[in-house]
C-alpha cells in the first residue's frame, strides 16, 4: 500500500524526519553502509518485518552485499531466537532471489563442530578480555554461549568482529528489556574501537525505526558503559 496516497501527511513528515533531518544531522552522520547495517539489525531487533522488507532493497543499493545481509540475519538467532529471526531470513531469501542472486551464497563458516568452542572462546576474549577464557566453565549456558553464539556465528567471515558487536548492540537496543546485556555490549563495542560518539550516532540513525524510549534507554546504557 502506498502511504503517499492513503496517509499523505504522515508520509511527508516521516520521510522528512527519517531520510532528511536524521540522516543529515550534524555530528550524527554515518557512512551509508554502516547506517544500513545498523538499521537492518535494529529492524530485526524490533520485529519490524514490513519495514525491513522496504529497507533491504535500499540497503543493497548502498553498500550492503547479499553476504552482509545474510550474516546480520544469521547472527540475530543468538539474540532474538529462531522464532523471531525466521521471518527475516525468509524475506531476505525472497528479495535476493527476486534480484537474480543464486542461493545458497558462498559459505562463510570458519569453524567445525570440533573446534567451535575453542574458536568461540578466542573471539570472546578478543572482544571482552582475557577473563573470558575461563567464563565458559561456569555452566552449560556459558559453554553454549561460547560455542554456539561466538563459535558458530561471530567467527564467520562476512563481517568483522567490530561489525558483529555493532549489530548485536542494535539487536539488544531495538528489542528492549535487555539493558544489562546492552551495557556489556556497549563495552564490547568500545573495546572494538566503536567508541561512545560512534554508538550515539548509531542510536540516532536507528531512532526513526525503534522510537524514542528504546533510543533514550540505549543512550543511558552507553553512558553507564563509559562510567564502568
Amino acid at each position: 500500500m502506498d502511504l503517499h496516497k492513503t496517509d499523505p501527511e504522515f508520509a511527508e513528515r516521516f520521510e522528512y524526519f527519517a531520510f532528511d533531518e536524521v540522516v543529515n544531522e550534524e555530528n550524527q552522520q554515518l557512512k551509508p553502509s554502516t547506517r544500513y547495517l545498523a538499521i537492518l539489525a535494529a529492524l530485526i531487533g524490533c520485529g519490524g518485518v514490513d519495514a525491513y522488507k522496504e529497507t533491504l532493497p535500499q540497503a543493497l543499493e548502498n553498500g550492503i552485499t547479499p553476504i552482509l545481509a545474510k550474516e546480520i540475519v544469521y547472527q540475530a538467532t543468538d539474540y532474538l531466537g529462531y522464532g523471531r529471526m525466521l521471518p527475516f531470513l525468509n524475506v531476505t531469501n525472497k528479495i535476493l532471489t527476486e534480484r537474480g542472486i543464486e542461493l545458497p551464497l558462498d559459505g562463510q563458516a570458519t569453524t567445525t563442530l570440533d573446534n567451535r568452542l575453542e574458536k568461540g572462546i578466542e573471539a570472546q576474549a578478543e572482544i571482552f578480555g582475557e577473563h573470558m577464557k575461563e567464563a565458559w566453565k561456569t555452566g552449560h549456558l556459558s559453554r553454549w554461549l561460547a560455542a554456539n553464539c561466538f563459535g558458530d556465528y561471530y567467527t564467520r567471515n562476512g563481517l568483522t568482529l567490530a561489525e558483529r558487536e555493532l549489530i548485536t548492540f542494535c539487536f539488544l537496543m531495538a528489542q528492549g528489556g535487555c539493558e544489562p546485556q546492552l551495557i556489556a555490549h556497549a563495552k564490547g563495542n568500545m573495546n572494538m574501537k566503536n567508541d561512545k560518539d560512534f554508538l550515539i550516532r548509531v542510536v540516532s540513525q536507528c531512532l526513526p525505526y525503534i522510537g524514542y524510549p528504546r533510543s533514550l534507554n540505549a543512550i543511558a546504557c552507553i553512558h553507564k558503559a563509559v562510567e564502568q
